[in-house]
């Protein structure tokens, strides 16, 4: 499939993306025209050089400035006869603007008025970004973790830190991974941030892809580094669903398998996605065993607590892991006839982005209560269920 692939490694804000979008393929003159015609802006659109690396550059100047409030802004939205599609994308990125502003303020919607979000040159910003984007065509759109740059930024409510509350709030609501950096700037926008969580999927790396073409878009920064947002259309290898994950691992020795054992079922309880322990021989000839634990990223740090914890091991590796591919799985059940009796066995059903079955294996657990029941064997049971599954799902 092709998608859309946002790679923010020098944050991102609403006219860099445009400015990516349109060395990307968009057609300019479209998107200047939409945004001229929405807001109070005029709009330049060039090429520039950011450390070397070739760039569109896109300016847009304001008229009058006014605070609006949330109501005020929506109203001029659909006064601007936008397409169905782009209007429905407008609305919804401001609506995470204004969710966030209502948190940070402590105010209702109705009583909340936007400053330099609701200014012309966010309008403008926001109605460019989704008329560009929507040029595309595109299966799904993903964005790699963003800098959001650190320190302070001057607003009208004083000094606020970086990333600015308003911009962690959109960050936390829609699950988009962030990185600092130690640039003292503000290097990703409320609208910027906004407009990709609309879009895109949050993802730690790029997808095994094949890239069809790439754009870049300047921001106004300067930076030690390329202050771009590099944007990549890509087809992409979408047969397995990419799986974000960490393996924790770490060697322990006097350790007896009464302990292994809890541990196993204490960190699958907790949330792990798989454990193995290995027999091995470590050093002086000493006899131990490896802890190896799958696990998302967020849970490293609890489940390498638990390990230390239970079995007095000094620390935990964390092996860095791209991604790994995993099948697309769902539980369903069987009806199996045993000795006159009906049994219902769950299974688990395993296939591909594209329905192709992969895999089906009956549920331990149901099979072994059927197998004591009737005082038959366990195999006879499980090939029983996954024979059954197969003739109805494959």
């Amino acid at each position: 499939m092709q998608a859309l692939i946002f790679d923010p490694f020098s944050g991102a804000s609403g006219d860099m993306i445009i400015a990516s979008l349109i060395d990307l393929g968009s057609d300019e003159s479209v998107i200047r025209d939409i945004m001229e015609s929405t807001a109070d802006v005029s709009v330049s659109i060039n090429r520039m050089s950011k450390r070397g690396i070739s760039a569109v550059d896109v300016k847009v100047t304001a008229g009058k400035e006014y605070k609006r409030s949330y109501y005020e802004l929506l109203d001029i939205i659909r006064s601007a006869s936008l397409p169905k599609g782009i209007e429905k994308s407008v609305f919804a990125i401001f609506s995470l603007l204004g969710d966030a502003e209502s948190k940070v303020h402590g105010q209702p919607l109705d009583e909340l008025h936007f400053h330099e979000i609701g200014q012309n040159d966010a309008l403008a910003d926001v109605v460019g970004a989704c008329t560009a984007i929507n040029e595309f065509e595109f299966h799904q759109v993903y964005c790699t973790p963003i800098t959001v740059g650190s320190g302070f930024i001057e607003s009208e409510h004083g000094k606020l830190p970086v990333p600015a509350p308003a911009t962690l709030e959109i960050l936390k609501a829609s699950k988009m991974k962030f990185r600092g950096n130690n640039i003292s700037q503000e290097l990703l926008t409320p609208t910027g941030a906004a407009i990709l969580a609309h879009f895109a999927y949050s993802i730690d790396s790029f997808p095994q892809s094949l890239p069809l073409s790439i754009g870049y878009g300047a921001g106004d920064v300067n930076t030690p580094h390329p202050n771009v947002l590099r944007t990549v259309l890509a087809e992409v290898d979408d047969a397995l669903i990419q799986d974000s994950i960490e393996v924790l691992e770490t060697n322990v020795d006097d350790v007896t398998g009464e302990v292994l054992g809890n541990l196993i079922e204490e960190l699958l309880t907790m949330g792990a996605r798989d454990v193995c322990i290995t027999p091995t021989t470590m050093k002086k000839g000493r006899s131990g065993h490896i802890i190896q634990v799958i696990a998302k990223s967020e849970d490293a740090s609890k489940f390498a607590r638990k390990i230390i914890k239970e079995t007095g091991s000094l620390g935990v590796r964390v092996i860095p892991t791209r991604h790994r591919l995993i099948a697309d799985r769902r539980m369903d059940s069987v009806k199996i006839i045993i000795n006159n009796q009906k049994f219902e066995i769950a299974v688990k059903i395993a296939q591909d982005t594209h329905g192709s079955l992969l895999n089906i294996s009956a549920e331990f657990e149901d099979c072994k209560k059927v197998a004591t029941r009737c005082e038959v064997p366990l195999k006879d049971v499980i090939r029983m269920a996954e024979g059954e599954a197969w003739e109805r799902f494959g």
